[in-house]
């Protein structure tokens, strides 16, 4: 048979799928050491976990949770990083990835995903706002 995915409300579904969802929760950010934890923590058998773990999992809907991802030329001085990871904080986005190469000539590329809303007022606002922080040489979408 044919696997075929089903959105659903979480809310119509038997409460069984959101303990599942949670004690998955609970190992993916390590708050549980193993399974038997985490079924314990989320009120849920272990062979209901097991049973229905691996065909259980939450939809993160693309259009209002958009991953992006720039490449920055910061200047090799002391607190641009953190000041660039400030201003996104400030526009309550996700940070993904932040990979930092050494830098040649005072200058390190930066390339960084993350995920924000929709909002593209937002996104050009935050463009803008990036490219202003001292020792931001140059930001540019990828």
């Amino acid at each position: 048979m044919q696997e075929q995915l089903v959105l659903v409300d979480q809310q119509v579904l038997p409460e069984v799928f959101s303990k599942v969802l949670l004690a998955k929760s609970f190992l993916s950010k390590d708050m549980a050491r193993n399974s038997t934890e985490a079924c314990r923590m989320a009120g849920l058998s272990r062979s209901a976990f097991y049973k229905y773990k691996d065909s259980v999992y939450f939809y993160e809907d693309k259009s209002s949770r958009q991953v992006r991802t720039y490449s920055l030329w910061l200047s090799d001085d002391p607190g641009v990083l953190a000041k660039l990871l400030e201003k996104l904080s400030s526009y309550r986005v996700n940070v993904l990835t932040v990979n930092q190469n050494i830098p040649v000539d005072r200058v390190a590329l930066v390339t960084l995903s993350f995920r924000i809303g929709d909002s593209e007022a937002d996104l050009e606002q935050l463009h803008e706002e990036l490219q202003r922080i001292p020792g931001v040489v140059k930001a540019k979408r990828i």
